[in-house]
């Protein structure tokens, strides 16, 4: 099965059978770039890793912007990075993970919006990735190649 029009020529038509065979692992790709790089922001906010603040550090600035109580914001969101990316990167409960992950994204993109749009400056443009990486896996589920799809339940 072709993932382009078959009416529409491809500049390059032997590369079509390429696209063709790896069009299966795209979800899956999306999927474990996305576990695997929200689990270092996990680390950094539950034990200080990769010059993390911790969970003091991190509850401290979350209370200063308003999120109160700052430590269960910020064991919630160490949690949901750290182990909810383990779980997207190996495909367990993956639709209810990519839904809390938006849902903390879509939180993530208003409280960056007032810095605009560049991440270098505070702004929103990586939660606003972020969030719709989460949004490509909730839409695609665990997909073939997920612990879901080999225990047979997709949630």
């Amino acid at each position: 099965m072709t993932s382009y029009n078959a009416n529409t020529r491809l500049i390059i038509p032997a590369l079509g059978n390429v696209w063709s065979t790896l069009q299966p692992l795209s979800p899956v790709i999306v999927r474990v770039t996305t576990g695997l790089l929200l689990v270092p922001h996990g680390a950094q906010k539950l034990f200080g890793a990769f010059g993390g603040y911790g969970l003091e550090g991190t509850a401290g600035w979350l209370e200063s912007i308003g999120f109160v109580p700052g430590f269960l914001f910020a064991l919630a969101i160490g949690l949901l990075e750290f182990v909810g990316g383990l779980l997207l990167t190996i495909g367990l409960l993956t639709r209810p993970v990519a839904a809390a992950v938006l849902v903390f994204m879509a939180i993530a993109v208003s409280t960056h919006l007032p810095a605009g749009y560049f991440w270098n400056e505070g702004g929103f443009e990586m939660p606003l990735m972020w969030g719709l990486l989460a949004l490509s896996v909730l839409i695609q589920g665990g997909g073939k190649f997920s612990v879901d799809h080999k225990i047979g339940r997709e949630f």
